[in-house]
This record gives C-alpha cells, structure tokens and sequence, in this order.
C-alpha cells in the first residue's frame, strides 16, 4: 500500500516550518543588537540575503545532495531529485508531502548559514559572503545533513544521535564560524577595545524570536504530531529556561550581577545543547543539558581571547561548544523510553552510545572547519574577504551598503551623501546614544 500523507503531521510540520524560518530573522536582529551601530544594517543583510541564496541552491543541487537516495558510502546523497524533479504534490516522505519535507529542512540549511556570520561580523565583504554561502551549503551542510539525517547516512549507520541539529546545524556551523574568523583574522581594536551590544532590547527580542521558532526546530523534527513531539517541545522549554539560569548564577557569582545580555546569551546556550538531545532525555535530562550548556557557555565566551581568534559574536563559545556540550550528554542521559532503543551510560547502556556520539563531534567538527577554512582561503584569495581598514574603521554600513541605521550616522556625523547636512550641526551626538 503506498504511504499515505498525515494531515495532522502535515499541518504541524507546515507550522513548524514557518517558525523555523522565522529564526534567520530573529538572529539577525539577535546578532544585530550585538554589533556596533555603524554594522548594524550589514549585519542584518548577512541573516537575510542568506535566505534567498540558499533557497536557490537548495533547490538545484541541496535537496538531493543532502536527502537523496544514497550515492555510495552514506557520504552524499544522490542527483535524482536535481531541480526538484520526481517530486509532486502527492510524493510522500515521513508521512508529509516531501515538497513540505523538503523545505522544513531547507529552513535548517539557511539558519546554519547565517549563524557563520556571527564570526565575522563589522569587517567582511559582503559581495564575499554572497559567494560563500551558497557554497558552504552545497559542500558543507549538505553532506553532514546526508551522514546524520539521509538514507542510509554513515553517521546514522553507525548508531550517532542527533535529533535536531546538534552535529548539522551547531557543531557545523560553530567550526565553520572558527574557520572564516581565523581566516579574516581579529577586528581593528580587538582585545584594547569594549566592544559591548549597542542595543540589548534588539538581543533580548531577537533571543525571544530565535526562541519562540526553536519549538518548531525541535518539534517539528519529530515529523508527526504525537507525544513524541510534545516531550520535545517540553524539553526545549526547559533546557532553555536552565541555561538562562545557569548563565546568571556564573554571571552572579564570578562578576556579582546578573546581566540582560547573559540571560538572553544563556537561553539560546540552552537551546542550543537540547537541539541534538530533545528526542533522546526525559525533562530531567532537559534539565542538566540546559543547566550544563548554560554554565559551560558561559566561560567558553572567554577562550577567544586566551586563545587569539576573534569570534564577534561568540558562535565558537554558544554555538559550537553548545552543541558539543548536548551531543556528548546524550552518550550519559539517552533513555529508552525516549529513543526507543539506545541508552546513555546513566540508564544501563555502557560507554558505547558515548564513544558513538564523541566520532560524530570530531567527523563533523574536522569537516566543517577545514572545508570552511579552504572557501574562505580561496574566496580571499580571488576577490578578498575583508573590507579595508578605512571601510572598518569608518563603518561598514555606509560603506558597503550606502546606508546607516541611525540618523546620527558614522561615528556621530551623518554621511553628507545621505542626509545632505549634520542634522546637530556637526556636533556631538545627543546624549544617551548608542554607540560605542
């Protein structure tokens, strides 16, 4: 008998699918709260363009590549499906119309995308990262989604874990997000200069909007509208809640307040390590994958500068080390009732799970980092990576985009080309402004 599509699956993953998509516009106005005012506009444009280009390459070559049959090896996915083709409103996948399939995943694919950018925020081109994109997607994404996610992916094969995007989405873009910063090298004053939020309500909304489309993220991956899915959605409401929590206990204990910008740091801390977890713990799982996420995150934010990198908007210290943190706590707390089969080490199921889970955070992080790492070699190389150091010092909004988010403009002067005259007379800005 041929499957048959589930209208209640269906209309949670269309749902889901709609949330999911709302995130690339949450973390942009996420990250661009966390930037200066002069990158503002810049930063939100590397969010957003992501959208467009990666759906294009998405439906060309991504799909197929990523969630065709298997090419050999578990390694990629076949060109059956190039363009879409074989695919109608009546083709069914996981119980759904595999054009609804294919796109819920597409909306992990962009959001992956623009978290990179993060790294590499106030001093690269943006003509460079429109290159970048839709080749990171192609020969990055799409074959770690193939090894963890696709038919007979090698990952998957193996017995790895990764309900949601632990490997796929957090590890692969946290390394690939060290690559590109290792590759543009530090900002112009990094380490001499406070270089703090300019606008917290802006991180604290787009903390809540990343949050609010997580349910989808997480959920949604269950595929069907079950109990499966409701202990999913469970989970990612109280991870997040614990790594808010174990963010401002640090805060209050090493720096003896709580801050606005740790509580929403410490959320998507927690949100992060339950991506790859949510299918495989109970809520008190939930609980200790937050509240680890959540503390660790919390010191990892610092090793950029111990180590030298300049990661702008700490994607290596949430993101990847978030991810790390809640795809090894699957090897200890995975149970039974939740996965159906493995168990971690906490439930009588050994090391095995563990050591399975520790492969999959190398494999992807190696792959991830040295691809990213070659992309931006070359595309540095072919047309450069980095604006000038009088477009970065001067303010990458007005320089690459004509525009500034602010009418005070560059620095305290609007540019003359936009507004004609200094609306302060050439003065100083007004007092209470943002800019740092």
């Amino acid at each position: 008998m041929p499957p048959t599509i589930d209208p209640a699956a269906t209309a949670w993953l269309l749902t889901s699918t709609a949330l999911v998509l709302l995130m690339t516009p949450g973390l942009a106005i996420f990250y661009g709260g966390m930037v200066r005012t002069t990158g503002v506009l810049n930063m939100l444009m590397m969010s957003f363009i992501s959208i467009p280009l990666v759906t294009v390459v998405w439906l060309l070559f991504g799909y197929t590549l990523a969630f065709g049959d298997d090419a050999g090896g578990g390694l990629i996915g076949g060109l059956e499906h190039f363009a879409m083709t074989g695919i109608t409103p009546g083709t069914v996948r996981s119980g759904v119309p595999e054009l609804l399939y294919a796109t819920f995943e597409l909306t992990f694919a962009i959001l992956t995308v623009a978290l990179v950018s993060g790294a590499i925020a106030d001093r690269a081109k943006f003509s460079a990262w429109m290159v970048f994109v839709p080749v990171w997607a192609l020969v990055v994404f799409a074959p770690i989604a193939h090894w963890v996610w696709g038919p007979n992916g090698w990952l998957a094969s193996f017995g790895v874990l990764d309900f949601a995007g632990g490997l796929v989405v957090e590890i692969a873009s946290g390394a690939s997000a060290l690559a590109l910063a290792l590759v543009l090298g530090p900002r112009i004053g990094f380490k001499v200069d406070a270089m703090r939020p300019h606008n917290l309500p802006f991180v604290l909304l787009g903390a809540g909007l990343l949050w609010f489309g997580w349910f989808g993220f997480n959920a949604g991956s269950a595929f069907k509208a079950d109990g499966l899915a409701a202990a999913v959605f469970l989970n990612t409401l109280v991870a997040g809640c614990l790594g808010m929590l174990g963010w401002l206990i640090v805060e209050q204990i090493r720096d003896g307040r709580p801050t606005t910008f740790g509580a929403a740091s410490g959320a998507v801390a927690g949100l992060v390590a339950i991506t790859p977890s949510c299918g495989s713990v109970n809520a008190l799982g939930a609980v200790i994958v937050g509240l680890a996420a959540g503390v660790v995150c919390s010191f990892a934010v610092g090793w950029k500068f111990k180590a030298g990198y300049d990661d702008s908007l700490d994607v290596v210290g949430v993101h990847f080390t978030g991810g790390v943190v809640g795809t090894l706590l699957i090897g200890l707390l995975a149970n039974r009732v939740m996965t159906g089969g493995a168990r971690g080490l906490f439930y009588g199921g050994g090391l095995a799970q563990l050591g399975k889970q520790a492969v999959g955070v190398v494999v992807v992080a190696a792959w991830a980092f040295g691809v990213s790492y070659l992309i931006g070699k070359v595309i540095d190389r072919v047309m450069g990576f980095r604006v000038s150091k009088e477009d970065e010092v001067g303010g990458i909004d007005f320089a690459l985009h004509a525009e500034t988010a602010y009418v005070e403009g560059v620095h305290g002067h609007a540019p003359r080309g936009l507004f004609g005259h200094h609306p302060h007379g050439g003065g100083e800005r007004p007092a209470g402004d943002g800019d740092r």
